[in-house]
């Protein structure tokens, strides 16, 4: 009942007005739940488009999906834009495409259509970056930051410039932890935690915060697992959940050698707990014929065989498929104590 009043077709409040209604109104749904109606059903068209964002620092990807489509159906060709925009950004966040389609996807779209609005021109920006990310070009990506800062300044709508902060923030945490800077790393990943009251972004952050102990100290990075893991598993986020009991944890635990009743799924991560356990003839036999090992799948068969070469190949992978210098620590060091 709170919400109807909003819901006339003459409501053209903005999506930081409505925010700032609902987070001022005594009403019995959560500011969160209404909000999420809100952007499914408001009339308004900032809100219409402007919650798309919303719903995906939020997690809510099934009534973005909704959204989206609605904004590609609609008559304002602003709002179509924004929603073709976001279909791009949701297929890319659920791996429905590959980084050389979303790319593609994005060249398509930038000759095809013309636009001046900063979130837009924004957000082209930001999902090239993850495409790099997931290609392993991370200095591409961190080229990018700086067209991000440029397009923010002329962003009028706050709560939009504070939503894609923290989308930066997240970025910039792992670019710094894949170039092992990890005083940086840490500092945008708090800086995103206390930024936003998002869980879906909180889980993501304690995961790479967890992984970035690694090199120092199993109960820190594994507080921050299992702090993942807890919010994964109070919201939903199944995909999360999986990669944090089959890979993360596993992973983090086998290289502390603490693997007392563990168990996964990921071949690599089974032989890793097998050589944490000293099984290194277990090991040679899970992954010695294993086809397009991983670099850690490398590391883990190096370590079991001692054998300098395959450690050599997951060193080069890690920087050169990767672009990752924290994780090619581990067969860096491996390598210094044959």
């Amino acid at each position: 009942m709170y919400l109807e009043k909003f819901m006339t077709t003459q409501s053209e409040l903005t999506i930081t007005e409505m925010m700032n209604l609902l987070r001022d109104g005594n009403n019995t749904e959560s500011e969160r739940e209404l909000m999420v109606k809100t952007c499914l059903h408001s009339p308004s068209k900032n809100i219409q488009k402007k919650g798309m964002e919303y719903l995906y620092i939020y997690g809510y990807l099934e009534e973005l999906s909704i959204l989206i489509e609605r904004n590609i159906e609609s008559v304002d060709p602003s709002n179509r834009l924004w929603g073709l925009i976001y279909r791009v950004m949701l297929d890319q966040a659920l791996r429905r495409d590959t980084p050389c389609e979303t790319i593609q996807k994005l060249e398509y779209f930038t000759k095809q259509y013309t636009t001046k609005e900063p979130e837009l021109l924004f957000l082209i920006e930001i999902i090239k970056e993850e495409s790099y990310h997931l290609t392993g070009e991370i200095n591409r990506a961190g080229n990018l930051m700086v067209t991000c800062q440029q397009y923010l300044l002329e962003i009028e709508e706050r709560i939009m410039v504070s939503f894609f902060k923290v989308r930066i923030n997240r970025m910039n945490m792992i670019y710094h932890l894949k170039r092992n800077e990890l005083i940086m790393a840490r500092k945008y990943a708090y800086r995103s935690l206390t930024m936003t009251d998002s869980p879906r972004v909180h889980a993501i952050i304690h995961m790479y915060l967890g992984l970035s102990y690694t090199f120092e100290t199993y109960e820190k990075g594994i507080y921050h697992l299992h702090k993942s893991l807890e919010i994964s598993k109070a919201i939903n986020f199944h995909d999360m959940v999986h990669m944090l009991e089959n890979n993360n944890i596993p992973f983090l635990s086998a290289h502390f050698k603490e693997v007392d009743n563990l168990k996964t799924t990921n071949i690599g991560e089974q032989a890793h707990l097998e050589l944490a356990k000293g099984n290194q003839s277990k090991v040679i036999e899970m992954l010695d014929d294993l086809p397009d090992k991983s670099p850690f799948e490398l590391y883990y068969l190096g370590k079991a065989k001692e054998d300098r070469s395959i450690l050599i190949k997951s060193h080069t992978d890690f920087i050169e498929k990767q672009s990752d210098y924290f994780f090619s620590r581990l067969p860096g060091n491996a390598l210094k104590e044959l």
